[in-house]
């Protein structure tokens, strides 16, 4: 049965997956679009590289206190709220005529993506029962999500080099309208108006710190370095808020995530799963991305095209792995799903400066590419399972910072091991060299998630509840789902 106040259960899917279809896509739309940026508005070259990190910094900074939010003020306000300000500063970028400006444009597109992107999931796992219609529907939004980041390298050289570098901002007005028209109308399903619980402030000042000091020490790696003072203490600092955030919630009546989740094996497992795939594909992406460009002297609108066989095989895995786990376990996709996707960069580790599109690209995007998208739909599926509907924000936004997390710490580790690997020589077989050890390491890092998916997931459908934190009397008869 649908949850769905409305009864509308495919215009939530729809305006779900549009969301996060705008989502994945600026986190990789702009990268292409970076040296016309730098012409037209002046950027100093150490500066360009805000435009990229200051989305990954509000994102990944914030996702924990806007999954939380949307538990306590309502996912659809949270969903509808984050893609307007999404929106706004999405046109705000597209004006911009100062490198300042667009710089505060992709923060505030951060910050509207990290209400929106737990919210639209949360609106998913709180409309369909858990069984086959939710790991469908979670099928659908994570083969959107896959394709928004693949396609965001094809659509930023193309807008680049036919409409202009402004179009990568503004590209996602007509998607955020078409997002907002989905939403249904009426009260989010399973909410009761009568309940409210006050926002956990402290969480909330050390999780944000925390987590956005952590993000922006390993993102300035690029230009600073790993032994630089201001990359660890900015890690120090990190570590010391989310230490003093573990604490604050072990201890807070209605804290911003209740540490009983990681408890679950199922919840932390796929919380851990999710980190190492989004370094692999992460991983993929960036250095194949790189290969085409600098060794086989691809253009921009060359590279994004060529990105999509690994899109067309990113949705098909999504779809054999709705199926596998509909009738069988997350578990029964993610190791297979993760062993082939292990198995294409390692394939794609073989490349060489002489190759070339069809010989060292387009097989092992194909076999990678189908082997992240089994892994995709299952772990959502796994992160969400057994969680209370007053609890989806809050998973939704752990795993959504889990996401974000992997792909962050793990692209800045590889990017800077391939880069010490190929030192300061600048020819061909030296970058290739580089590129080769970041996609065995990738390789190496899905092989763990299939270690883990293997020690941590259970074999079988376990359909128990998660063991709920207390609540007060009048929090008991908030009353039942709709």
């Amino acid at each position: 049965m649908y949850r769905n106040s409305r009864g509308r259960p495919g215009l939530v899917l729809a305006a779900a997956a549009v969301a996060q279809f705008v989502v994945a896509l600026d986190m990789s739309v702009v990268n292409v679009a970076l040296p016309a940026i730098r012409t037209a508005l002046g950027f100093a070259p150490l500066d360009l590289s805000w435009v990229v990190h200051v989305y990954a910094l509000t994102f990944g900074g914030f996702l924990l206190l806007g999954g939380r939010a949307c538990d306590l003020y309502g996912r659809r306000r949270l969903f509808v709220l984050g893609l307007a300000v999404f929106g706004l500063c999405s046109l705000a970028g597209g004006l911009a005529q100062a490198p300042w400006q667009l710089v505060a444009a992709r923060a505030g597109q951060g910050l509207g993506a990290a209400a929106a992107a737990p919210a639209a999931l949360a609106m998913l796992t709180t409309t369909f029962t858990e069984g086959p219609r939710r790991v469908r529907a979670l099928g659908v939004w994570s083969a959107v999500n896959a394709a928004g980041g693949a396609l965001g390298v094809l659509a930023g050289g193309l807008l680049t080099e036919y409409a202009g570098w402004r179009w990568v901002m503004l590209i996602n007005l007509p998607i955020v309208a078409a997002a907002l028209a989905l939403v249904p109308a009426g009260r989010d399903a399973g909410e009761s108006p009568a309940r409210r619980e006050r926002l956990d402030a402290l969480g909330a000042v050390l999780a944000t710190g925390g987590l956005g000091l952590l993000v922006l020490g390993v993102v300035r790696t690029d230009t600073l370095g790993w032994g630089s003072p201001v990359t660890w203490t900015s890690l120090a600092a990190a570590a010391v808020l989310l230490a003093a955030f573990v604490v604050a919630e072990s201890r807070a009546a209605a804290p911003l995530l209740r540490l009983g989740l990681l408890r679950s094996r199922q919840v932390a497992g796929a919380n851990v799963l999710v980190f190492l795939a989004a370094a692999g594909q992460f991983t993929a992406f960036y250095f194949v991305s790189l290969y085409m460009q600098q060794i086989l002297g691809m253009g921009a609108a060359a590279t994004g095209t060529a990105f999509l066989p690994f899109s067309a095989g990113l949705v098909a895995g999504t779809i054999v792995a709705t199926r596998i786990t509909a009738a069988r376990t997350p578990r029964a996709s993610l190791v297979p799903g993760a062993l082939l996707a292990a198995a294409g960069l390692a394939w794609f580790a073989r490349i060489s400066p002489d190759g070339g599109f069809l010989t060292d690209v387009l097989g092992p995007s194909l076999v990678t590419s189908v082997g992240a998208g089994l892994v995709l739909a299952p772990v959502a599926a796994a992160a969400t399972t057994g969680i209370a509907p007053r609890e989806a924000g809050m998973a939704s936004g752990l795993m959504n910072s889990s996401r974000q997390l992997g792909g962050c710490l793990g692209l800045a580790a590889l990017a800077t091991a391939a880069a010490h690997h190929t030192g300061t020589a600048t020819d061909p077989a030296a970058l290739n060299a580089g590129y080769a050890l970041g996609l065995a390491v990738g390789a190496a890092l899905f092989v763990l998630a299939a270690v883990v998916a293997i020690g941590v997931l259970p074999r079988r459908r376990v359909s128990t509840p998660l063991p709920q934190s207390t609540v007060s009397a009048g929090q008991q008869l908030e009353g039942t789902p709709s």
